[in-house]
């Protein structure tokens, strides 16, 4: 993993501060040539990992990147899914079944309507949820995607309800069919880590709230700081900034000095942003570059 990501939080109007601001920046990015616009200027910054959910620009996003390859050389993708705002509008505007239709993968549909139809009849849950991993990943075809996360909405609920087993189902279709390293994004590390050691998923990577102030770090604080010292994971800060609560130079040189934190996922707007950032964290980890 590199040692910079950039995230897509504020292309769809997500900050945990200020929602005036959130609204602003998601009127700005309606146009999907304004995210294309950002992701250039911090893929000529050397920020050339995007961190990104499944929602419909993304798609748009993906089909630049696959038409302007020579542009794009090693831009790569980190999925995160599922985008739940996604499916439930599906549903809405086209029912169900409309909704399945419009997300199976286009190759190999025969089989995976199989699959969905068996699983639901025999409530095979592997089977659906491996039928939905596919369904996400169709816009990714034929582009780079070495790490694939389950979203925070998805893994919290899964750890409130106890069902351990669906990680290892993740996990082992992201490295069998994708041939991918499975990610976790969490607002519950300490908690999460004890889950995949417990079904056997080795050396995770676990994306979580990090920050000096403790900002939105369920578990507590002290608990993030023991498993980032003794637990074997590779760990993504998010949040670093806590939502511009912490100064860049002091939120980055505390984050970098931790411990296992293998990489940092930013969001920014403009290429000041990003190059600053860039250049702080150069301080830090000269292995950045």
């Amino acid at each position: 993993m590199n040692r910079l990501l950039f995230g897509d939080n504020q292309f769809f109007g997500v900050n945990h501060m200020s929602e005036e601001k959130a609204r602003a920046q998601s009127i700005r990015f309606q146009d999907v040539s304004r995210i294309i616009e950002v992701l250039d200027a911090a893929y000529d910054e050397g920020v050339k990992t995007f961190m990104c959910t499944t929602h419909d620009k993304i798609e748009a996003v993906c089909d630049h990147v696959r038409a302007n390859k020579a542009r794009y050389p090693d831009f790569v993708f980190y999925p995160c899914m599922p985008y739940a705002h996604k499916y439930a509008n599906a549903i809405t505007e086209d029912g169900p079944l409309g909704a399945l239709r419009r997300f199976l993968p286009s190759d190999g549909l025969l089989d995976a309507a199989f699959r969905g139809g068996a699983s639901l009849a025999k409530k095979d849950i592997e089977g659906v949820a491996t039928l939905l991993i596919d369904a996400e990943m169709k816009m990714f075809d034929g582009l780079s995607t070495p790490v694939i996360f389950l979203q925070n909405v998805v893994v919290d609920l899964l750890l409130g309800l106890n069902f351990k087993e669906a990680f290892s189902i993740f996990a082992n279709h992201v490295k069998k069919k994708y041939r991918a390293e499975p990610g976790f994004i969490t607002m519950n590390m300490p908690m999460l880590l004890d889950v995949l050691d417990e079904v056997g998923v080795k050396n995770p990577i676990v994306c979580s709230n990090i920050n000096k102030i403790g900002f939105r770090m369920s578990g507590g604080f002290e608990a993030y700081e023991r498993a980032l010292k003794e637990r074997e994971f590779q760990a993504i800060a998010m949040s670093v900034f806590a939502s511009g609560a912490i100064p860049p130079k002091e939120a980055l040189e505390w984050v970098c000095h931790q411990p296992n934190v293998r990489s940092i996922v930013f969001g920014a707007s403009s290429r000041a942003n990003i190059r600053n950032t860039r250049d702080i964290t150069l301080q830090f980890w000269p292995d950045a570059a």
